[in-house]
């Protein structure tokens, strides 16, 4: 089934939402955007799907805040105001 959309890499998905190239893997891997897998186990993303997405159906802005959950502790705040450190309070 050839639609003739163009398929981009997890690199160029990542630029166009302004996130790293392992979000977007990860997201892929939680069902959140559509992927197909070439031949050689690489992942790709269907351009129509991921313009739809940047155009605005709300679910970006919720990856988004999900994404943070998944941040490496030794990334900072996602806050700048916020300091670094336990979260919590636990210090």
């Amino acid at each position: 089934m050839d639609t003739g959309d163009r398929l981009l890499t997890p690199g160029e998905v990542a630029a166009l939402f302004r996130v790293d190239p392992k979000t977007v893997t990860r997201w892929a891997a939680a069902g959140r955007i559509g992927s197909i897998r070439t031949p050689g186990g690489h992942r790709r993303f269907r351009e129509s799907e991921v313009r739809a997405l940047l155009e605005g159906d709300g679910v970006v802005e919720e990856m988004r805040e999900d994404d943070a959950a998944n941040r490496p502790r030794n990334a900072g705040p996602s806050n700048p105001g916020m300091g670094y450190g336990p979260p919590n309070g636990l210090r």
